[in-house]
């Protein structure tokens, strides 16, 4: 199953919005087939092993790192090409929380003899597609915010001017977050002050599929209620692109545009924006924004995990601070975090940390 799994990692930037799959067939001690799905529309990871196999995977047990699907998308059913090839067992780590398939995959396999153990490195398997998960759960997107702040927790200068805080290292390592995302948020004030391009780089990634990953539709959501994208912006390159807007605001002519319901201070609803990212099969997000929409991200607890790169340098209490919070008055008020990781990136560090729910504070 650990095999299956690193199989399963070559798709991290390429799958979407498709879950990350391996598979490994398994004769007595030799694996005889093995695959991984690597992109939405081609095989999936058992076909790719079954084929791989062809007539040894009679037989055979597969170790496979999700339910094998039910039912036919864009290519046939795994289920039913297991129970054709004669696998004998299928161990998975993990059900599909996919509505189409919640255990009809294992119940397909049952009924045709095969015997299903499940629940195999199960943790592992979750947080290989956490969007796939989150959709299906809880009805939204895997939110992942990126942060980057001097040492003393500061953004940009009092003027605005913020590049480069971070090193070359830091900005490299962005590129992964970018590529095994479904799609990139930001805010229009991030826009007008750094014009960025949140395009994924393909010879920063590292990957045998960088190419491919740089090359995939992966949109912008520009959050802009009042319609104050520049018409030359760099994220408008992005034929994706699409700019999220509350009302009759008028926007670059050519630009596909997205009307949400207004939150109580006239921003974009959160909330609404989340179920729109989900309805488009955007399941795993990456936020690149400033302290204000971060800010609200975290006031609304819609944020699943942060990644904040920290460099070495002082700015200043006159510089902008990393979030625009409400004053907390007392401790138990604070918004809780758990570091699952932490790590040299270049010379910055890297922290990534999770919420901390109301339930377990």
């Amino acid at each position: 199953m650990a095999r299956a799994l690193r199989l399963a990692e070559r798709g991290l930037y390429t799958t979407h919005p498709n879950p990350r799959v391996g598979c490994v067939l398994v004769v007595g001690d030799e694996i005889v087939g093995e695959g991984y799905h690597r992109r939405a529309g081609e095989e999936h990871a058992e076909a790719m092993a079954l084929r791989i196999a062809g007539p040894r995977a009679r037989g055979a047990t597969a170790y496979v790192t999700l339910e094998p699907c039910s039912f036919e998308g864009r290519t046939p059913a795994c289920a039913v090409a297991l129970v054709r090839a004669g696998v004998t067992r299928v161990v998975a780590a993990m059900a599909d929380p996919h509505p189409k398939n919640q255990g009809a995959g294992f119940a397909a396999l049952q009924k045709a003899g095969i015997a299903v153990t499940t629940d195999l490195m199960a943790l592992s398997a979750r947080t290989l597609n956490p969007g796939h998960i989150s959709k299906f759960e809880q009805g939204r997107p895997f939110v992942r915010i990126k942060l980057a702040m001097t040492l003393d927790g500061k953004t940009a200068l009092a003027n605005g001017v913020s590049q480069w805080i971070t090193g070359p290292g830091a900005r490299s390592d962005v590129q992964k977050l970018r590529a095994r995302s479904s799609a990139i948020v930001t805010g229009v004030q991030t826009v007008i002050d750094d014009d960025p391009a949140l395009t994924v780089r393909a010879s920063q990634l590292q990957h045998e599929h960088a190419d491919l990953a740089a090359a995939l539709p992966r949109p912008i959501f520009v959050l802009d209620s009042r319609g104050r994208i520049p018409p030359n912006a760099r994220v408008l390159a992005n034929p994706d692109t699409v700019v999220v807007t509350t009302g009759p605001a008028e926007v670059v002519p050519g630009v596909a545009v997205c009307r949400l319901a207004a939150e109580s201070g006239g921003r974009v609803d959160l909330v609404s924006l989340m179920a729109e990212l989900a309805r488009r099969d955007c399941n795993e997000v990456l936020f690149e924004c400033g302290a204000t929409l971060a800010g609200a991200l975290v006031r609304e607890q819609l944020i699943d995990e942060v990644v904040i790169y920290v460099a070495p340098r002082f700015m200043g209490h006159q510089a902008r601070s990393l979030l625009n919070l409400p004053e907390i008055g007392k401790m138990s008020g604070l918004h809780e975090l758990e570091v699952s990781d932490v790590r040299m990136v270049g010379s910055d560090i890297r922290i990534t940390a999770n919420p901390v729910s109301s339930d377990q504070a």
